[in-house]
């Protein structure tokens, strides 16, 4: 069974340079460490969530200290603020 987690992040401001960032530089850090999928979505004028996906819970949880460091990371270098954070078994998908 799949699991993933859910990260809803603010900001202050939003700019190309931001998305180039997140996408060179946080998307491969947090596949590094075990995730098979991460999308960034756009929620807002001012807000995006981030959807990961690893292959079993073992992979998610195992990797959960590391995601951490990266959010604390990510929110250090940008100016962002996470506002929420969930995780768990996928028990349906299509």
């Amino acid at each position: 069974m799949t699991y993933s987690t859910v990260s809803n992040w603010d900001v202050t401001e939003w700019t190309d340079e931001m998305e180039a960032i997140a996408r060179d530089k946080f998307v491969p850090m947090i596949m590094s460490v075990g995730a098979e999928r991460v999308q960034m979505v756009r929620t807002g004028d001012l807000s995006f969530c981030v959807i990961t996906e690893y292959a079993d819970a073992k992979t998610g949880e195992s990797a959960q200290s590391r995601i951490a460091e990266i959010r604390g990371q990510a929110a250090q270098e940008l100016p962002m603020t996470m506002a929420s954070a969930s995780a768990g078994a996928v028990f349906a998908n299509g």
